[in-house]
C-alpha cells in the first residue's frame, strides 16, 4: 500500500512540474492588419534584419483577459494571406516584448510588441 502511495505521490509531482514549465498559449483574436505607418522603434529597428521591408501592423485580443496587442509583422518575401486574417484566432503566446504565434501555413513566427492595452474584464 505504502509504495502505490509513493508512486501516486511522485506522479502527480512530475505532473505539476511539467505544466509549470510548459509555455502559456492562449486564444486571440485578429482584429486588423494595416500597413505600417510612420518610423519604427529603435529598439525594434536594431533587431530587423533587413529594415526597408514592407511592414504591417496586426492588432490581437487576448480572448483570456481583453488584453490588446498591437504587433509588426514583416513578412518574408513573396508570403502573402496575412492580410486576410481579420477575425481569425490564433493561439499566441504573449512574452515582455514579443508575440508567439503562426502564420496563415503554420510555421511559427515571433513578432515584437508595438503597444499594448491592459485587459478589461
Amino acid at each position: 500500500m505504502k509504495r502505490v502511495v509513493s508512486l501516486l505521490v511522485v506522479c502527480v509531482a512530475a505532473l505539476l512540474f511539467a505544466q509549470s514549465n510548459s509555455s502559456k498559449y492562449q486564444p486571440a483574436l485578429i482584429l486588423g492588419v494595416k500597413e505600417h505607418q510612420g518610423p519604427i522603434p529603435d529598439s525594434i529597428r536594431e533587431k530587423m534584419k533587413d529594415s526597408s521591408a514592407a511592414h504591417y501592423d496586426v492588432s490581437i485580443r487576448l480572448k483570456s483577459n481583453n488584453a490588446e496587442y498591437v504587433l509588426l509583422y514583416t513578412p518574408p518575401p513573396g508570403r502573402y494571406g496575412f492580410q486576410f486574417t481579420k477575425g481569425m484566432d490564433r493561439l499566441v503566446l504573449v512574452e515582455s516584448d514579443t508575440v508567439t504565434m503562426n502564420d496563415v501555413a503554420g510555421r511559427s513566427i515571433t513578432v515584437p510588441i508595438l503597444s499594448q492595452t491592459p485587459g478589461r474584464q
